[in-house]
């Protein structure tokens, strides 16, 4: 008995969990009329031109944003697990003076939610001539390159204080230097929590809304989150179908992403720092 209620809470769970994306996926295929009216889940008037419409609905074809999405989210992997790692490596396994403090202030820095920060990064970036410049993205991607990430420090700083010192030691019995003991060693053992880094900073970056929104202004330079914005105005009523359509698209990278990468992802949180 106790099983069949445990059974039946987790389709209740799942059932609501699912209802936003099957809602999504059958108001994708429907006509303008039925969507303003919001009756039912799934669409009486099969309309699958909502997806061409949206993807020519403006000067470039959705695709374009497709791609600038892409590029942005596979620069900040890059970014963030060469940056973050390098410094991991140095707060957890080098030692130098102040090397407490300065990992005391990089976990400091998680306590300050990202909007407050806007403003001052804006006015630096702005005045180092990276705003509405002939690259509008290294706003969005430069910080990543940086270490600037402390979440995903603390996650390999944490993961290399399980690594054995032993290893550390007989590998500079060999005659390797620090640079040695990283690459020979460190870097092999962390895949775990690189993997783990990539996959997080892939969809976070996918989803990012504000934080392009502030940057971009150029249309050809618009993200997919930020297109999906262009179908709403004062007189785009009827676009609100090819804007769930394209809503439906944006989901299937992120979706494809995580199905290749799940049984990493899940070995890479259970080795990782974030396990309890």
């Amino acid at each position: 008995m106790r099983s069949k209620v445990r059974l039946l809470a987790l389709i209740v769970i799942l059932a609501v969990v699912l209802y936003p994306l099957v809602w999504m996926i059958g108001t994708s295929f429907k006509s303008p009329e039925e969507i303003a009216s919001n009756i039912g889940l799934f669409p009486t008037d099969f309309t699958p031109g909502n997806f061409s419409e949206g993807w020519h609905k403006f000067d470039f074809v959705f695709g374009r944003f497709f791609l600038n999405s892409a590029m942005v989210a596979v620069l900040t992997v890059v970014g963030n697990t060469i940056s973050c790692l390098l410094a991991a490596y140095a707060l957890g396994r080098l030692r130098f003076r102040l090397r407490g403090f300065w990992f005391a202030i990089m976990i400091g820095t998680l306590l300050l939610p990202g909007h407050v920060l806007i403003i001052p990064q804006y006015i630096l970036f702005r005045t180092l001539g990276w705003v509405g410049g002939d690259w509008p993205y290294l706003p969005l991607l430069v910080p990543h390159f940086l270490a600037t990430e402390a979440f995903f420090v603390f996650l390999m700083v944490q993961f290399m204080r399980g690594i054995p010192r032993e290893l550390d030691e007989a590998a500079v019995i060999d005659g390797a230097s620090p640079y040695g003991v990283f690459r020979h060693v460190v870097l092999p053992l962390s895949r775990p929590a690189l993997v783990t880094t990539a996959i997080f900073s892939f969809i976070w970056t996918w989803n990012d809304f504000f934080r392009q929104l502030v940057y971009l202004s150029d249309l050809k330079d618009y993200t997919a989150p930020v297109a999906l914005t262009l179908f709403i105005d004062s007189t785009s009523e009827s676009s609100v179908g090819p804007m769930f359509a394209m809503s439906l698209l944006s989901l299937v990278p992120v979706f494809l992403f995580f199905i290749a990468f799940q049984r990493l992802l899940v070995e890479g949180i259970n080795t990782s720092g974030l396990k309890g």
